[in-house]
């Protein structure tokens, strides 16, 4: 090869036909599921089972049953609503802003990333709801006309604009999802009979395939990427004002947004990553998600690994030398108190584990890959533990501190939302294609016309 070629990594790999293509993505869907797709559905309906039981028991008894005390009114419950939103966030980005910037890498990922997306969000939402005491009555947090009086939505409350951040962005990722299956959905109805070719049908929303047709599915998305960017520094940068504006030590920095969005994007990927790694495994999809789209989001995973470690130390030494001693306390308690098993745990997890992806070779290790995800994700939920329970179990006044303790109950609801998660997605990647058609021969098509890719 010339100096001056143009090298092009390769994607897609093995140069697989237009109708090869096809025929392998749609494999999953078209044959009969095998034990092991049972065997993960089957274990995660019953978990979900469990967290159904469990929530049932919480909403008949009360949230009595849960280890909060008077000090610590948020413990896993909030902890799980902040880790799953942030989950949320990476589907989206990779989805919406990879494209704006066209970025060839996300084709093989993106579509199980947003269905990632819809899932986590949908976790996420469980928390708030049981949290309440009273879910039958959610709907009192939207501003709508009533005769309550005084009694309404506080507009100046972060909590209440978690609501509309949190439903509007899962609004948009389910529409952008969606329009971005249609073209897909339309190829599993050409190819089927009987009532799953009437199912398809109707979910295509009759495409046609026409230059026409795909013209406006292209701006379609576009337009959708463009309302969904802003989204993901929205949602949980508004998350972050929930603690952020408040006066308790621990909570109360300004640097909560942009280390909310760092670790979202953080905690996304790993997820992604993990479940990529699984699924590219079982639906035999080894030469679409290759080991080069591991290695680009390994090289994420590693730069916001970064900048959330970044965040850890800033806001240590802020509360070391703000002259605050109250802020000093909450992080040496958090470092050397009851909780140090804690700290140290999401240490480790966070900040040290990304580093083993200095190394290319880690990078493309499906093993290393997939145990440093796993640790990321780990990692990531204690930071959200961290941040609520150890800055609220001792408060300024020393005869309210206590130490929190979480019940079986509250376990077990939140493995039901682990259930709940990997429920969803198992059906998802049974019945709807879970690398993209179009995208991937497309990609395919321009690897072709470059003479010098390379592996």
């Amino acid at each position: 090869m010339s100096a001056g070629a143009e090298r092009v990594e390769e994607l897609i790999l093995g140069n697989p036909t237009f109708s090869q293509v096809t025929n392998e993505i749609a494999s999953p869907m078209e044959r009969r599921p095998g034990p092991a797709w049972w065997g993960a559905f089957l274990t995660a309906a019953s978990v979900l089972t469990l967290g159904v039981v469990l929530i049932g028991y919480t909403m008949s008894t009360g949230i009595g049953v849960w280890g909060l005390n008077r000090t610590v009114g948020w413990g896993y419950d909030i902890t799980n609503f902040v880790f799953w939103v942030g989950i949320g966030h990476a589907g989206t980005l990779i989805s919406a802003i990879l494209l704006l910037f066209r970025q060839r890498w996300r084709t093989s990922i993106a579509r199980a990333a947003e269905g990632m997306t819809i899932f986590a969000v949908l976790c996420a939402a469980i928390f708030p709801l049981i949290h309440m005491g009273r879910p039958w009555l959610a709907f009192w947090v939207f501003p709508y006309p009533n005769t309550r009086g005084p009694i309404s939505v506080n507009f100046r409350s972060p909590l209440l604009w978690d609501v509309f951040a949190i439903s509007t962005y899962f609004t948009v990722s389910l529409l952008f999802w969606y329009v971005g299956l249609i073209p897909d959905l339309a190829t599993m109805r050409d190819r089927s009979t009987g009532w799953r070719r009437r199912i398809y049908a109707f979910l295509a929303l009759g495409w046609d395939g026409g230059t026409r047709t795909w013209q406006r599915y292209e701006k379609a998305c576009v337009l959708l990427a463009g309302l969904a960017t802003p989204l993901v520094v929205s949602v949980h940068t508004i998350v972050s004002f929930d603690f952020a504006t408040s006066v308790i030590p621990g909570w109360h920095t300004t640097i909560f947004p942009p280390y909310f969005v760092a670790g979202a994007v953080f905690s996304g990927f790993a997820m992604v990553i993990t479940l990529l790694l699984v699924t590219r495994k079982v639906l035999g999809l080894e030469r679409y998600i290759t080991a080069s789209h591991f290695e680009k989001m390994a090289r994420v995973l590693l730069t916001t690994g970064m900048i959330v470690g970044f965040a850890y130390a800033t806001e240590l030494c802020i509360a070391l030398y703000s002259g605050n001693r109250y802020e000093r306390f909450t992080f040496e308690n958090r470092a050397f108190g009851p909780y140090a098993w804690a700290y140290w745990t999401m240490v480790a997890c966070n900040v040290l584990v990304p580093q083993v992806f200095w190394w290319a070779r880690a990078r493309r290790s499906a093993l290393v890959l997939f145990v440093a995800a796993c640790l990321v994700n780990v990692g990531m939920w204690f930071e959200r533990f961290n941040i609520i329970v150890t800055s609220l179990h001792r408060d300024y006044l020393p005869s309210s501190w206590s130490y929190y303790t979480p019940t079986l109950v509250e376990m077990g609801i939140l493995l039901g939302s682990f259930g709940l998660f990997f429920t969803c997605f198992l059906l998802f990647v049974r019945f709807a294609p879970v690398v993209a058609f179009h995208e991937v021969k497309l990609t395919l098509a321009e690897q072709r016309e470059t003479p010098h890719a390379v592996r």
